[in-house]
């Protein structure tokens, strides 16, 4: 097993999700800043727009439009002429609060959701995967995933693995021509590691954010580890490759108590470390 350090890129960030990288930035959501954010490789950042019901999951259609999740309200935004539209309208198939989502080259988006009030403190219930389509129509493609996090597709687009948190594995499913999912599966296991977001690299290896662990695991199908990033006592949130030849990994995480993260304490910070193998699929 490989194991890395990272290097700080850039801090004073609140609780950071959905990282992308898209024409040559890091494309990342402040969810309690409340801010969607494009960053360069050396960490020169700028605002791209507000999300008052909280961002969280970035994607991009075939046409470089933005999609941006709104988390509280339950929608999918795109940005068009710098303003945020409705792309689509989940309320009445996400159980929870939207999460993390991919986008595929067809620009069909799979968001997951909590499934159920975690800020409210509900009693936890497992919760539905929605495909959105490029033009906004939505429905329910696969169920009772345990809080469906970070989402990968591979295979070339044959194949989508998503992160479920609290059952501490990833699951994959094929996918059919016109974006259904079947032949649900067990993809790896971690023990006591909950995956929280997910990126593809060139060679099928996943990075697998581990929340509670404070790691960044890359990962092969069947659970062998093969690369191992420590993070001491901060949480791993989220992770993309990316930079000029796709080899950065951009680990976001966070180095705070859960109960600052209402308080806006700025404890979310960019870190980098340097891989051998670089970016492949989605995201």
């Amino acid at each position: 097993m490989h194991k890395h350090r990272t290097q700080l890129l850039v801090d004073g960030f609140v609780f950071l999700e959905g990282p992308r990288w898209h024409q040559g930035h890091l494309w990342f959501s402040d969810m309690w800043a409340f801010k969607v954010y494009k960053m360069s490789a050396t960490g020169v950042s700028s605002v791209v727009c507000e999300v008052p019901q909280r961002p969280s999951g970035l994607g991009f259609l075939p046409d470089g439009t933005l999609l941006v999740v709104s988390m509280a309200d339950r929608k999918i935004m795109k940005l068009v002429n710098g303003k945020l539209v409705v792309h689509a309208e989940l309320k009445q198939l996400a159980a929870g609060d939207v999460n993390d989502v991919v986008t595929d080259a067809k620009g069909r988006t799979y968001a997951g959701n909590f499934g159920y009030d975690l800020f409210a403190g509900a009693a936890t219930a497992l919760a539905d995967l929605i495909l959105v389509e490029p033009d906004g129509k939505a429905r329910v493609v696969a169920g009772e995933l345990d809080f469906p996090n970070g989402t990968v597709i591979k295979d070339g687009g044959k194949t989508l693995v998503v992160a479920e948190t609290w059952a501490k594995r990833l699951s994959a499913f094929d996918i059919a021509a016109d974006g259904s999912l079947s032949n649900r599966r067990v993809y790896a296991t971690f023990g006591e590691r909950m995956p929280d977001g997910i990126c593809l690299d060139a060679a099928g290896g996943i990075w697998v954010s581990c929340f509670n662990s404070g790691e960044f695991i890359r990962v092969l199908e069947g659970g062998e580890i093969t690369d191992l990033v420590e993070l001491g006592d901060k949480r791993a949130v989220a992770c993309q490759l990316g930079g000029d030849d796709g080899k950065t990994l951009f680990c976001l995480t966070y180095d705070g108590q859960l109960e600052d993260i209402h308080q806006q304490k700025a404890a979310g910070a960019v870190e980098t470390v340097r891989v051998t193998v670089g970016s492949g699929g989605s995201p």
